[in-house]
């Protein structure tokens, strides 16, 4: 069964970040079912998702609650268009994410995906200055190392080298400013320090180009697709009062970060911030269906708010906008926020991690071990002492992934860094099995 589903696949289907002659050696694992943090294959292989599926799934697969609440919705209504109409499921999300999310934050506008709200906000800062009579704003400015998405806008804000290089003639001419992360910092010196120094350039770039930028981009606290690289909030308290000071919005990309990965609901919290516009998506369902929102102020709402005949309306769509299982689901997994002490268990998850590795801080070809809530990182290094990366061609997170399926354990590393995002059901056993198993993987992929 297994060798003629691959066989089947292989044959139409074009896999995501993928160069797909890999798939003449490394066998494609085609999955039947999930259950919690497990998934299973074709051949009945157990593996712990120990990255939530691309850091989606929040309280594991087939979970009986969002379970209960899709398939009660399925049974009233599907999908409607949300221009001219409107259905209970978004409008009941909308007031709950106005309530959660940081204050300020009062409109949704809902998309189909994490790239997407990312142009929503792009979109919808541009057009506001516009709106306002501000036609010389027409730039954005981003942080090196950051991924926003792979849309052609969001691509224009990213600067990881790999995503961003190839389509590079067709990207927004953009202004990148140096990355807080603190993996560069000198001996000695504590990640707010370090951070609060690199907004030097930051502040330096608002002041010379503010008249001509719509708004900075920002992951806040972990720059997620950028090798997991982490900076301190401090950052986000100078960025905040900069873009105040000198008239530029704050975009904060809490895509991957938001609802619990950083230790609390939203990164920005830990730096008492609100942003200008938020973009939310991944967990925003508990990673089952696609849907992404962009929440921004009434400020910028009132912008577009006009008589038709002026043509101020916020040109975008999708037609799955607000799509109500979508929201159904993300209702059902802000209920479980609701009853169940989610971040608090996930302190006590986040110290089973942080304990379990400390002894890899002092491995010979590991770099650094870095934390922000659920978010783990482990970057490993040919020489700590001079630090020499491993070239990129060796693939050495490349073993580590091999080897973790061969002991039932999903991690798909990122370069070479090895990470866990797990789901937040995951328990402390099993924590343990994963460390192991990524520990094993370092050592076989570290073996010159």
């Amino acid at each position: 069964m297994k060798s003629k589903l691959v066989e089947r696949d292989l044959a139409v289907v074009w896999h995501p970040c993928t160069q797909m002659k890999d798939h003449e050696t490394l066998p494609l694992i085609p999955i039947q079912r999930g259950e919690g943090v497990w998934i299973e294959d074709v051949d009945g292989n157990l593996y712990i998702d120990a990255i939530s599926s691309w850091w989606v799934n929040l309280f594991g697969h087939a979970n009986p609650e969002i379970n209960s609440a899709i398939k009660a919705q399925l049974d009233k209504l599907e999908h409607v268009l949300l221009a001219g109409f409107s259905h209970e499921p978004v409008i009941t999300l909308s007031e709950r994410l106005v309530q959660i999310t940081p204050e300020g934050l009062s409109r949704c506008f809902y998309a189909d995906n994490g790239s997407s709200a990312i142009e929503v906000a792009m979109k919808m800062s541009f057009h506001y200055w516009r709106n306002r009579g501000h036609h010389e704003k027409k730039r954005f400015i981003s942080i090196e190392n950051s991924y926003h998405g792979e849309t052609l806008g969001a691509l224009s804000v990213g600067n990881v080298p790999l995503y961003r290089e190839t389509y590079a003639p067709l990207l927004l001419d953009t202004i990148v400013a140096p990355s807080p992360d603190c993996f560069y910092r000198e001996e000695n010196v504590s990640w707010e320090a370090h951070s609060q120094e690199r907004f030097a350039a930051m502040e330096a770039l608002l002041s010379r180009h503010a008249e001509e930028v719509c708004a900075v981009v920002i992951e806040p606290l972990v720059q997620c697709a950028g090798y997991m690289r982490m900076y301190h909030p401090v950052y986000l308290s100078l960025l905040r009062m900069a873009c105040d000071r000198y008239g530029v919005h704050l975009i904060a990309d809490e895509i991957a970060v938001g609802f619990g990965r950083t230790g609390t609901m939203f990164a920005c919290e830990q730096a008492n911030i609100s942003p200008d516009f938020m973009c939310l998506s991944k967990g925003l369902t508990g990673g089952y269906l696609p849907l992404s929102v962009t929440l921004t102020r009434d400020e910028i709402y009132h912008a577009f708010y006009d008589d038709y005949e002026n043509l101020t309306a916020f040109l975008h769509s999708h037609s799955y906008t607000g799509n109500p299982l979508g929201c159904t689901a993300a209702l059902a997994t802000l209920d479980i926020f609701v009853k169940q002490p989610v971040l608090e268990n996930n302190v006590m998850l986040a110290k089973c991690m942080h304990d379990l590795t400390e002894d890899l801080q002092e491995h010979p070809h590991v770099a650094e071990v870095r934390q922000c809530g659920m978010i783990l990182a482990i970057e490993m290094i040919k020489d700590r002492k001079k630090r020499e990366p491993y070239p990129w061609q060796e693939r050495r997170g490349l073993k580590v992934y091999r080897y973790a399926l061969s002991k039932g354990v999903l991690l798909r590393p990122i370069g070479n860094v090895i990470y866990l995002m797990p789901p937040y059901i995951i328990t402390p056993d099993q924590i343990k099995t994963v460390i192991n198993v990524a520990r094993e993987g370092i050592e076989l992929a570290t073996r010159d």
